[in-house]
């Protein structure tokens, strides 16, 4: 069954403005106000170039589509790496995404996030819609073909999900951060309390595509760093002062086994797993799976997707692990609908 042609819900009671994700950060997650490790000159200097790659970037959106597959996601990821350089933010990436499509998940904790994810592989990006209404930054993530959430209305996550469902199937990969808000990424007690939220999953359920957690993290003059944080009611203008303010800036993008869900596969239990992948040491729930995957600094070309076996799942009609040839899979039998709750 597909995507659309499944019985989705909204859910008991929702209704505008009803749910919006939070995180427990606040401004004392933050490092403390210091000098400026660069001169004026070349915080200036950085600011323009990134406007340029900005600019660049629409361009770019415009003839992507004249552009063969290969030559389009090679321009995406130089345009992505170009734009960290000139920001003076080293990237380091541990691992490879697989070449076909893939549900690219991911913790949240910076503006920078979406940098780094398309310097490691270009896809399609899943925002909320007030990036839409961003200066310049908008209109290029519009013409990038991303997809637009509006948390506000929790009766058009059907469609949404659909529309990611829709871009597996066509071949595109697409990335989304689950946990729906930023947070500083250093203490277990800011984490959004409710993790990685199920609803993308089911897109990936449905397109029969894999999922690939990412873990991101920044270190500042060597040691991890809240700096690049974007965080509650702080203004984006001045996140991107602080970073371009700092020397020695390091994103690192750890890319983990794929996971490879089953026709019918719990969507819920799919985020657990890959948020315990993402964040291997902080406490979760009580896992429903076991077999969780190693998230291992290793190349995913040509290796057969990690094994994740079904264990005391906390649901009805629980169905054995499927293997065919090297290829393991996972699931049990889901309510296919969504509700507000899976947003």
């Amino acid at each position: 069954m597909t995507a659309a042609a499944e019985p989705w819900t909204a859910g008991p009671g929702a209704g505008e403005g009803l749910w919006r994700p939070t995180s427990g950060c606040g401004p004392d997650c933050l490092p403390p106000p210091a000098a400026p490790d660069v001169s004026r000159l070349r915080r200036v200097g950085r600011l323009l170039g990134v406007l340029g790659m900005l600019l660049a970037g629409a361009g770019l959106a415009v003839l992507l589509p004249l552009l063969s597959a290969a030559r389009g996601r090679a321009a995406s990821r130089g345009w992505a790496r170009w734009t960290l350089r000139t920001l003076g933010v080293r990237l380091l990436v541990r691992g490879r995404t697989p070449r076909g499509r893939a549900l690219l998940v991911a913790n949240h904790v910076s503006w920078l996030d979406v940098l780094a994810v398309l310097a490691v592989s270009p896809v399609r990006m899943v925002a909320k819609r007030e990036v839409r209404s961003w200066p310049l930054v908008g209109a290029l993530a519009a013409a990038a073909g991303t997809v637009f959430v509006d948390r506000s209305r929790p009766r058009d996550l059907p469609a949404t999900v659909a529309r990611v469902a829709g871009a597996l199937r066509s071949g595109r990969s697409v990335a989304v951060f689950p946990e729906g808000t930023t947070w500083c990424g250093a203490t277990t007690d800011c984490r959004p309390s409710r993790g990685f939220r199920p609803a993308m999953f089911e897109a990936a359920v449905a397109a029969g595509a894999p999922v690939v957690p990412l873990s991101i993290g920044y270190r500042y003059a060597g040691d991890p760093s809240t700096l690049p944080a974007f965080l509650g009611a702080e203004t984006l203008w001045v996140s991107v002062r602080r970073v371009l303010a700092a020397r020695g800036l390091t994103v690192s993008v750890t890319v983990s086994a794929a996971l490879h869900p089953a026709e019918g596969a719990d969507r819920r239990a799919l985020a657990r797993i890959a948020e315990a992948a993402v964040r291997p040491a902080a406490p979760t729930r009580r896992p429903t799976l076991a077999h969780l995957p190693v998230p291992a600094a290793t190349s995913l070309c040509g290796a057969a997707p990690v094994s994740v076996a079904a264990a005391s799942v906390a649901r009805p009609a629980s169905v054995p692990v499927r293997r065919a040839g090297r290829r393991s899979w996972y699931g049990t039998a889901p309510t296919r609908a969504v509700s507000y709750q899976d947003l």
